[in-house]
């Protein structure tokens, strides 16, 4: 993957440091962020607090700032108990988007005495020092221990927009249009995971790659056999013969119209330590799988990881007829969008303790999850219908436009409104519910990156 710095706030943060920043009077503010580090490859400092200082503690003008240190002080203690990395955050109420001289003298002073506070047997770290212009583009750049400044390339906002402010943007309040050249090209300059590379999953790969996506992570343990070939796109008759691996086909499929993408194929299972690591080094991830397991560690990913999570399901409930046969109930489709430090897939319902033991056991002991099916204590499994790509089709168009609306904005209502699309094909109705309609239980692993144990799973910890 190519390498680039960047910092990523989730987007209820990034509402209160604007509205810190920004008071309405024209002076400058400021704040500090407490961040994970998140190191493979180039770090990615997750903005797992915020340490707003006080206006009435500082001597502020339209141009000029001046704060005590006793707050870079307590920011010190709270970082050091952690291993966190400092990012000093102030406003340019005047649209400057970009460090001033005055700024650079600043970090000549202050940077110094960050590293300095820092216990000697703690590992290399990073501190920074950022600007927020009117509008919440931030601009942003890190220093190691010798004091070399590097620019954060890109900093990355999730919430009920997502927003990317590169550093290479002069212009950040000019956001590219939704389906536009310029959206294809900063679509090229993005990573995607794309969890399941099944029946949604081919899909929702295909039109990533179609639109320009740059760089494409695809994870999946399983191969390709004859019953796949109806609906995985690019797969063939010889791939079901050799039982070629499913990311591999699609892979392969990317490079006969996308050569520019770099595909990295990961045939392995969700739940092992290298495809979490895979992952983690994403900005956007999808999750295309039929496990609630699946599920389970892609919301402990983006909470973790500060990843927004496009996740896609389809489902075709059945009844037995009076004859014994079976009929249609209804089609439906779910897409739900989870923005870091919002409501979980847990917390909407998408699966719960419940399901997640009945899987473990449907896998560990076939016999006794059909005795409790029998006996009324989980639901059993539907039969799968073999031909649905079409409803497979219109669900993962819907994912990937979920993603589009959110980061090229152009719904009337605002994208708030829309946590959960769910259509039924056979009321031909469609419904969305707002991030509002979930409760939303605490968030443990916020923004704890790769903090042992790793997803706060000890399974995953024992595969070092």
């Amino acid at each position: 993957m190519s390498a680039r710095p960047s910092l990523v706030l989730a987007g209820d943060m990034h509402r209160r440091l604007q509205a810190h920043l920004f008071p309405g009077d024209g002076a400058e503010a400021a704040a500090i962020l407490l961040c994970t580090r998140l190191m493979l490859g180039e770090p990615k400092l997750l903005v797992k607090d915020v340490l707003l200082v006080p206006l009435e503690a500082c001597a502020r003008s339209p141009d000029q700032l001046d704060w005590p240190g006793e707050f870079i002080e307590e920011a010190l203690d709270r970082a050091d108990q952690g291993d966190l990395s400092l990012v000093l955050l102030h406003s340019h109420p005047g649209g400057l988007y970009r460090f001033s001289a005055a700024d650079d003298a600043s970090d000549r002073l202050v940077m110094p005495s960050l590293f300095m506070a820092r216990s000697h047997d703690q590992a290399p770290t990073f501190h920074g020092s950022a600007i927020m212009v009117p509008g919440g583009a931030i601009r942003a750049r890190l220093y190691d221990e010798r004091l070399a400044s590097t620019p954060i390339a890109l900093v990355a906002v999730y919430g009920d927009d997502i927003c990317f402010y590169w550093n290479a943007d002069t212009h950040p309040r000019n956001r590219p249009m939704a389906f536009s050249g310029a959206m294809r090209k900063e679509l090229g300059g993005l990573r995607f995971a794309l969890i399941g590379a099944s029946g949604t999953g081919s899909i929702v790969g295909q039109q990533l790659a179609r639109m320009g996506a740059g760089d494409i992570t695809p994870i999946d343990y399983d191969r390709i056999h004859a019953r796949n070939l109806n609906r995985i796109l690019g797969s063939t008759t010889k791939d079901a013969q050799v039982e070629e691996l499913k990311v591999s086909v699609l892979a392969r499929d990317f490079a006969t119209f996308a050569s520019d993408v770099r595909v990295h194929p990961m045939p392995q299972s969700i739940s092992t330590r290298e495809a979490v690591l895979a992952v983690a080094r994403a900005d956007i991830v999808f999750c295309c799988v039929d496990s609630d397991e699946g599920r389970s560690l892609c919301d402990r990913m983006g909470e973790a990881f500060l990843q927004p999570l496009f996740d896609v399901g389809v489902v075709i409930p059945v009844r037995t007829t009076a004859t014994g046969g079976k009929a249609i109930l209804d089609i439906n489709g779910r897409i739900d969008y989870v923005q870091p430090g919002g409501s979980s897939l847990a917390d909407r319902g998408v699966y719960s303790p419940e399901s997640l033991a009945a899987e473990y056991l449907a896998r560990t002991d076939p016999e006794a999850f059909a005795r409790r099916v029998k006996e009324g204590y989980m639901p059993g499994s539907i039969e799968q219908a073999p031909s649905v790509i079409t409803l497979n089709m219109r669900a993962a168009s819907a994912c990937v436009q979920e993603f589009v609306a959110r980061t090229y904005p152009y719904r009337l209502d605002g994208n708030r409104n829309h946590a959960r699309t769910s259509f039924s094909l056979a009321a031909g109705e469609e419904e969305s519910l707002s991030e509002d309609a979930f409760s939303s239980e605490p968030k443990v692993l916020f923004a704890t990156g790769l903090g042992r144990p790793l997803l706060g799973l000890p399974a995953l910890e024992a595969q070092r």
